[in-house]
């Protein structure tokens, strides 16, 4: 490896964020070649993303960002094998660029956003890249992205779990925040009663009648009790008209209304490792 200096594989480590002796051994294999040194180590990436290709990475970040005029937001999670790797700062900071570019390109989907140049390479060939210098398999698994006239991001203590929530006018930004942590924490399924797919609610009460009728109760009551069973589905599980985590004496819609009689959510996402 005579010939290689410290600077050059200085210098290919901060191109590449590979480890020093990955460097030495690239530019060697390439004759001090800048551009084919990096290109063996991408395909250095590429063999380690193959051997691990079985791996399960459900350990990970998951992030949520909005544009700078809070029009527009996005979830991005990128995976890794260990949560060592996971709380790793140069994982958070890469998964944080793969949110930024996000954010600047709007890609449609998960698929468009791995094919989005990054630096001069695909976003997917950039994660195989650092499959190789991290030594563990890692890919984004989720992507979202939430429009309206103001969206507010939250990410909980540990990057596993992220929301944003869309607002139907511009709001103060703790009431956003407030009502993204309301998302994180209750985990609805929809806004209101109103977006609840018919198919759904039909189950609902189909359940609700027969718990009713392993109860014991009688046949001419079990529609009745379903109903009841569904309203409260509809109180636990629809983000307007959950109890306020804040103050359970009011609903979600209350508060926002307290704010603004106008003021509702649009629309929400909320993603959590392993839920």
């Amino acid at each position: 490896m005579a010939g290689i200096s410290a600077s050059d594989v200085k210098k290919l480590r901060e191109m590449t964020g590979a480890g020093m002796m990955d460097c030495k051994k690239a530019l060697a294999e390439a004759g001090g070649d800048f551009e084919k040194a990096a290109e063996i180590i991408r395909k250095k990436g590429i063999a380690v993303a193959s051997k691990r290709a079985d791996r399960e990475a459900t350990e990970g970040a998951v992030l949520a960002k909005v544009t700078g005029d809070a029009t527009r937001g996005a979830i991005v999670v990128l995976n890794s094998e260990t949560d060592f790797v996971a709380k790793n700062e140069g994982f958070v900071k890469f998964a944080n660029s793969i949110l930024d570019l996000a954010l600047e390109k709007n890609p449609a989907d998960l698929n468009e956003l791995k094919e989005l140049d990054m630096d001069g390479t695909k976003v997917a060939e950039q994660i195989m890249q650092q499959t190789g210098i991290i030594g563990e398999k890692i890919d984004i698994s989720f992507y979202g992205k939430l429009e309206a006239a103001q969206v507010v991001p939250y990410i909980h203590p540990g990057n596993k779990l992220s929301t944003l929530v869309g607002l139907n006018k511009k709001a103060d930004k703790q009431v956003g925040r407030d009502i993204a942590m309301q998302v994180a924490a209750m985990s609805p399924v929809s806004v209101d009663k109103d977006d609840i797919p018919q198919e759904v609610i039909d189950k609902e009460i189909e359940i609700g009648k027969e718990q009713a009728r392993m109860e014991g109760k009688p046949e001419e009551l079990l529609e009745r009790i379903a109903m009841g069973k569904l309203n409260k589905f509809y109180k636990e599980s629809t983000l307007l008209n959950q109890d306020f985590t804040k103050d359970n004496k009011k609903t979600v819609r209350q508060y926002l209304q307290e704010q603004d009689k106008e003021l509702t959510v649009t629309g929400f996402l909320r993603y959590g490792l392993g839920s």
